[in-house]
């Protein structure tokens, strides 16, 4: 049983070829680059995209030279467009995750702000789908559907007008408890008229497809922060893991328990398989890999791969919130913007990069207290995967500042792997979650080597930096924020 699965990201486009043992004969990429506008505005090419998947898609399959069972989908999660649903042709670009132009949307609706949480387990923030649909039915087009682009993605492989219970779960549309959009939701948002696509489990076969040679079932759909986390086997209640990709994505297991965040953390689902629902809470870091990205642009560094050569042994006290593009959870402010501070005649670029990387980490630390204090008890360990784990710097910058144990996922494939695991579920009912997942053992460990004193202090210094960045105190986050 080989299984094309692909992970259709905001950097760029993966996918692999992998056996039923979950080894991967093939590996394809294909780079994207998101053009970064004035305005806070983020927007990708869909038919770039569209070409991406299915440029990788059939280098990995002529690699691999095997005959496939299925071909698996993972997704951006929130990155929205208009579309043709006659003739499949995109109407607007492609309006990333990061974008914050939905922000008036927002704020025109705050007064509905802790109902729309409630219901959705979300924050009424432009980082999620409605807001984003509503700014381009007002500012864009009124013609065509407007939908998340693994819906456009799948209807271009299959003709399928449907989206997985994960992906529908980030839209501020689903009633998180019954898992179905909810007609009040869409009101809020002036949606209520648009065709929805269909709510799917992600091992249900949705179609089939020609596109890599051969017709194949199309299963294996979900959002990609919860197919790593199904990857990394986060089966059980307060395990989390997190992924350093163009952001960086902090998630625990919650079960089967929509329990809403206290912390101003996100609560979706997790995957619908086997005719059961498991919840997540989450949190953001907005920039991670573009923060490095932006370090490159600047010349600090030629590439992610310099990282550990140039950052310095400290930062000398240097400083970094990385709110390149806001700050997500808990601050959910939309128009904060990044800072450096601490610098002296002596900063040099290693402090710099140094302090970028520490912000990073410094920003996924305090999303796991506050998941910690979601679940009533602190997180023991934390799973990572992403191109960003080859840092050893900012691998072990984590471990001090958050006081856990790291353990890096062996696979540098972890989301195509999560979306392969529900293809398999599909296509044989004798398997189960835990076994498509199965164990594995970290290429790597970092433990602390920051006393607990000596990192507190750190975030301390770093919160009180991150403070300053904010625009006011937004109305959706926490009085604790």
């Amino acid at each position: 049983m080989h299984i094309l699965a692909i992970d259709q990201g905001t950097s760029g486009t993966k996918a692999i070829v992998a056996g039923a043992d979950g080894a991967v004969l093939a590996i394809a990429e294909e780079p994207l680059r998101p053009s970064y506008l004035p305005g806070g505005a983020v927007e990708q090419d869909p038919l770039a995209l569209l070409d991406s998947v299915l440029t990788a898609g059939r280098r990995a399959v002529a690699e691999a030279g095997v005959p496939l069972a299925a071909v698996a989908l993972a997704n951006q999660g929130e990155t929205v467009l208009a579309w043709d649903r006659v003739t499949g042709a995109p109407l607007t670009p492609a309006i990333v995750w990061q974008d914050r132009r939905a922000e008036t949307v927002c704020a025109a609706r705050s007064a509905s702000a802790d109902r729309v949480a409630a219901l959705t387990g979300l924050v009424l923030d432009p980082y999620f789908s409605a807001p984003k649909l509503r700014w381009i039915r007002e500012h864009l087009t009124t013609g065509g559907v407007v939908t998340t682009t693994d819906t456009w993605l799948v209807h271009r492989l299959c003709g399928a007008f449907v989206t997985d219970a994960s992906t529908a779960s980030r839209s501020l549309l689903l009633d998180l408890d019954t898992g179905q959009w909810h007609g009040e939701l869409l009101d809020v948002f002036g949606l209520g008229a648009e065709p929805l696509p269909d709510i799917v489990a992600s091992d249900a076969v949705v179609g089939t497809t020609g596109a890599f040679g051969g017709d194949v079932p199309v299963t294996g759909l979900i959002v990609d922060q919860q197919a790593a986390l199904l990857a990394e086997s986060c089966l059980t209640a307060g395990t989390a893991k997190c992924t350093y990709g163009t952001g960086a994505f902090l998630l625990a297991q919650l079960g089967g328990a929509a329990t809403r965040s206290r912390s101003g953390l996100s609560t979706s689902i997790a995957w619908r398989l086997r005719d059961a629902v498991d919840y997540c809470v989450d949190g953001q870091v907005y920039t991670a890999a573009s923060a490095v990205r932006w370090l490159t642009d600047l010349g600090l560094i030629d590439g992610a791969d310099q990282l550990d050569t140039v950052a310095a042994a400290g930062s000398d006290g240097v400083l970094c919130v990385p709110a390149l593009a806001g700050l997500a959870a808990p601050w959910w402010d939309a128009g904060a913007t990044a800072s450096l501070t601490g610098m002296t005649l002596s900063t040099g670029r290693g402090h710099l990069v140094r302090a970028v990387l520490e912000g990073v980490a410094a920003q996924v630390a305090a999303l796991a207290a506050l998941v910690g204090d979601d679940l009533g008890t602190p997180l023991t360990r934390l799973r990572v995967d992403g191109g960003l784990t080859r840092s050893r710097v900012l691998m072990q910058a984590q471990a001090d500042l958050a006081q856990l144990p790291v353990d890096v996922y062996p696979s540098p494939h972890a989301t195509p792997l999560g979306a392969a695991a529900c293809a398999a579920l599909a296509l044989d009912p004798a398997l189960t979650v835990a076994g498509v997942t199965g164990g594995w053992r970290p290429a790597a460990t970092y433990e602390p080597e920051w006393s607990a004193d000596r990192a507190a202090e750190h975030l301390g210094r770093w919160r009180t930096a991150a403070a300053a960045t904010l625009t006011s105190t937004p109305a959706s986050a926490p009085a604790t924020a």
